[in-house]
Formats: structure tokens, sequence, C-alpha cells
């Protein structure tokens, strides 16, 4: 087997929903820990990219109810609380983790640990799309994006009760069922900017429920798994 330093990582989009639902999701974080733990020790090496989820949504809707915020405003906001989040998950798995956390995913960047953890970088861009990037740099065709939701549907079923799961789709045609562009605290399984740049780089994702740990382990082994997968 390769040496672990010169493995291909691992990319996992790790959604805001479930760091900090409404509070800090202390038995996921637990969970998610000792299955990344396990993987390391079989030789695998992560990147972990956090988004804002409820905690950056929070601070937009209390800024935005306050005062007129342009897009880059509410943007900051959000990159701000990914910081804080990919510093919280940083400490919850260190010492496996690099010392800092990555914000431009197009720097040099010290990866020698077995986890990197990544954060927003600059208003346009989400965490999918940073994760997307990182893919890019480090060679992986693969990206997992964990969320709260189980799977890919053709319409949101929180307001259509009739909404079908998919469990394979094409980008062409998930592109057709999301928004056309990026906008601060946009609800999409996966972005429209990153949702581009993956199908122009042939890069697969995988949705899936991060709370589901059995089945984000099936995923991992490269077993079949409760989820979407996109590409």
């Amino acid at each position: 087997m390769e040496e672990n330093s010169q493995k291909t990582p691992i990319i996992i989009s790790l959604g805001g929903s479930l760091i900090i639902p409404e509070e800090i999701d202390v038995d996921f974080l637990k969970s998610f820990k000792a299955l990344i733990e396990e993987k390391i020790k079989a030789g695998d090496r992560f990147v972990l990219i956090c988004g804002g989820g409820k905690l950056c949504r929070k601070y937009q809707e209390v800024a935005g109810s306050l005062n007129t915020l342009s897009q880059d405003d509410l943007d900051w906001l959000g990159i701000a609380s990914t910081k804080l989040n990919a510093e919280l998950v940083k400490h919850v798995f260190a010492p496996l983790t690099e010392e800092s956390v990555v914000s431009d995913p197009f720097a040099e960047t010290n990866f020698t640990k077995p986890i990197l953890i990544a954060s927003g970088w600059k208003p346009g861009w989400s965490t999918d799309y940073d994760a997307i990037c990182l893919a890019e740099k480090f060679g992986a065709k693969k990206v997992i994006n964990l969320s709260n939701i189980d799977f890919v549907y053709d319409k949101d079923p929180r307001t259509n009760p009739d909404a079908q799961k998919i469990e394979k789709i094409s980008w062409a045609d998930f592109r057709e069922i999301i928004p056309k562009e990026w906008g601060a605290g946009l609800s999409s399984p996966f972005d429209p900017v990153a949702s581009k740049k993956a199908e122009e780089l042939g890069i697969e994702v995988s949705i899936l429920n991060g709370k589901k740990t059995e089945e984000l382990k099936k995923c991992l082994n490269g077993e079949e798994f409760e989820g979407s997968i996109i590409g």
C-alpha cells in the first residue's frame, strides 16, 4: 500500500446542518469521529470541508433584518460561520489534523497529517465549490457530500409531498432541477456553480445523510449505500 501521506485523500463536504442543527450535535460528532478515525487506522486520509448550516442562516437573517446587506455581506457572514465550525471540527480531531484550517483551496497547503480541515473562502463560493476545487487539487475523482437529507429529490420534498427520490442522476439532469445561480443561504443538495465545475472535471458526488453512520461507512468502503450519486 502506498504511503499514507501520498494516498489520494477522501474529500468530504460536511454540512453545517450536521455540526450544529440548532445546538452543537455532540452525538453526531462522536460517531463521525469514531468512523473517520477507524478509516485512518486502515490507511485513509481525509479533507473535511465544513459548511455553515443554520448558524450561517441565523446570522444572515438577523443582520438582514436590522440593516440592508449586499450579497457579499451575507456571504462574509456565512464564511465566518464555516470558519467557526471548521475550528470546532479541527479540535475534535486533533492531533490528527493539520494545525491551520484551509480557506483558499488554491493556496499552497501543508498536508502531512491524516486530516486537513477546510472552511469557506470568499463571496460567491460555497463550501461545495471549495470541495470540488480541493478534489481537483489533490487528484480525487469523488466527493462525499454529507447533510441531513437521505437523497436528491426531483423537487423539494419539504413543500412537495409527491417528490420522488433519485438514486442516480447525471450532472446535466441534476442541474436542470436545481437553481441556476448561487446565492447566500441557498438550499440545494449541491450548489449550481460547484455542480458545473464537477461536471467539467468528471467528478462524482455522493449525497447522503451524515447521521446514518452505517450508510457513510458503506460509502467509504465502496459498497452500495442509501443515498444519491451525481455524475
